[in-house]
């Protein structure tokens, strides 16, 4: 959103194009069918993007990770996604507080992202990680400057994956990065290709 209007077809096809290799947003439903949207969609000024628009424009080479906002969003977004011919083990649902487990029924190939509360990462994570781990988790979120790299090596430990998310600015995706997390979130997509390099650079890994 930083380099073109939030959740917009524009945004999406330029940041594909220039090299990022997965896309973030908001799901929501309007009449029935997903669509990308940063809040409720009917209070949006501009049409929101449905989600299967994103994919017939875009095409399927990427990592789609969305926020499941509401009931029967999970269940739908699957629906199109694979009606779109779209690679489900690179479709990330995610929600606050952990997902339902009728998600993993959907498809055994959807990943399953889940918050972790920095209460939890602070006092016991020797405890929630595996615990989410043991649940069917693939990966939990947490905010960049709050991951350490003891804290990523129990995540790996629980066979989950560490996301960060809000990365803005130069110093937190070294910060990130350094503490070996396996994605990261930012509106800037020149942040990302300049620092993580384009996916034809063998030597950056990541996403």
């Amino acid at each position: 959103m930083a380099d073109a209007p939030q959740n917009s077809l524009e945004a999406f096809t330029w940041a594909l194009a220039s090299g990022v290799r997965g896309l973030e947003s908001d799901v929501w439903m309007l009449d029935g069918d997903p669509v990308l949207s940063h809040g409720p969609p009917e209070r949006e000024r501009v049409a929101p993007l449905a989600l299967a628009e994103l994919l017939t424009r875009c095409g399927t080479d990427f990592d789609l990770s969305l926020d499941l906002k509401g009931p029967g969003t999970a269940e739908r977004t699957v629906e199109v996604a694979r009606s779109a011919g779209f690679d489900l083990g690179r479709l990330w649902l995610c929600a606050p507080g952990g997902a339902s487990d009728s998600w993993r029924g959907l498809d055994p190939r959807v990943r399953l992202v889940t918050d972790l509360r920095w209460r939890d990462a602070l006092l016991c994570p020797h405890r929630t990680l595996p615990a989410l781990g043991a649940q069917g988790f693939d990966a939990v979120n947490l905010r960049h400057g709050r991951w350490t790299r003891s804290l990523v090596r129990q995540a790996h430990a629980a066979g989950l994956l560490a996301f960060a998310w809000d990365v803005q600015h130069a110093w937190t995706l070294r910060w990130a990065v350094s503490r070996g997390v396996d994605a990261v979130y930012s509106d800037h997509v020149p942040l990302l290709v300049g620092g993580l390099g384009a996916p034809s650079d063998p030597s950056a890994d990541g996403r």
